[in-house]
């Protein structure tokens, strides 16, 4: 249900219709527009029903939402969201990239790669500290001593940072260091785990699971909203079909779609999409031309060493090639890198 108020609504009317929405046991999520605020209450919409809203001062009119997803829906919010990450903006005019290794690796390496994406334009460099991988033999990840790496990197060159967190008890220790708390296609629907980033003050980056439609999708995404952090940005990063030629089959018609149906910004995983490096920079050029908000890239010194992901991995040069033909496909939409 959404509560649309008056322009001239003032915050007494407000936060008294806050107190009394709380009262009725339901949980009420304010968005304040340029124009006017809205409530947004969630919980059982009966109660509603029976206690009117309608009357109360500031109240233009009470609406139901029809579609399962409440607060990540434009029904809820019109407009489009943009996520701050410290400072670089995710969903404006400007495509943000983001590139990196699969795994932060070593230090050495790590500084590299962030100085070779930082100077080919990327803002946000990505590496994983913790790897969900499928089988237990493989290389799990530097946990802590990965986090550092990255805080180092950023330190020496301004980019910001992403890495996934897997585990509910690792959130508190993954906030210290990064600035996107990312959950990984295999965790979209751990509930427990969205409830927890849906509790921080980091924005999320929610990969879509290899097998999710897009309702279960933007049903994971409600669960971080509605826990209280409406920072959240979706990944389309590949779905499994019958077809094997590529790793996944990269959903691109997934970020038009989503545009419509909800508020949130949009970015997309070429590199994990296709499972091959010489697709990625044709993907990341179709990205943006479908509307997305940006790219996260896997990027490589050496990818032939490379602990995990290294044939989807760019190196450096293929990288600053790929960011000059983003800048091309941008404009021609109407948007800039």
């Amino acid at each position: 249900m959404i509560i649309v108020l008056r322009p001239d609504a003032t915050k007494e009317q407000i936060d008294h219709i806050i107190t009394k929405v709380n009262n009725l046991g339901l949980k009420p999520m304010v968005s304040q527009g340029v124009d006017r605020t809205i409530i947004g209450v969630i919980g059982e919409e009966d109660v509603l029903r029976i206690e009117s809203l309608e009357v109360y001062p500031g109240v233009e009119k009470v609406m139901p939402i029809l579609k399962p997803y409440k607060l990540v829906s434009r029904e809820f919010k019109g407009a489009n969201s943009v996520v701050d990450a410290d400072g670089v903006r995710i969903g404006g005019k400007k495509i943000v990239v983001m590139a990196g290794p699969c795994s932060v690796e070593n230090l050495e390496a790590l500084m590299s790669i962030g100085r070779a994406v930082k100077n080919s334009g990327a803002t946000i460099l990505r590496g994983g500290a913790f790897k969900p991988r499928t089988s237990p033999y493989s290389f799990q990840g530097l946990g802590e001593e990965g986090l550092r790496h990255l805080a180092a990197v950023k330190k020496e060159t301004g980019l910001r940072i992403v890495t996934e967190v897997m585990d509910t008890r690792d959130v508190p220790l993954v906030e210290r260091y990064t600035d996107i708390l990312q959950v990984g296609a295999r965790n979209m629907q751990n509930f427990n785990l969205l409830k927890e980033v849906g509790l921080s003050k980091k924005p999320v980056l929610l990969k879509r699971g290899i097998s999710a439609t897009i309702k279960e999708f933007l049903m994971s995404a409600e669960y971080v909203l509605s826990s209280g952090n409406f920072n959240c940005i979706l990944c389309e990063r590949g779905i499994r079909t019958f077809e094997d030629a590529t790793r996944f089959t990269l959903d691109l018609n997934a970020v038009p779609l989503i545009k419509k149906l909800s508020h949130l910004p949009v970015i997309v995983d070429p590199s994990h999409g296709t499972g091959k490096w010489d697709l990625v920079s044709a993907m990341s050029r179709a990205a943006i031309a479908a509307g997305a908000d940006g790219v996260i890239v896997e990027v490589h010194i050496n990818p032939e060493e490379a602990y995990s992901d290294g044939v989807q991995s760019l190196l450096p040069g293929k990288f600053d090639a790929m960011m000059k033909g983003l800048g091309a496909v941008a404009k021609a939409v109407g948007r800039e890198i």
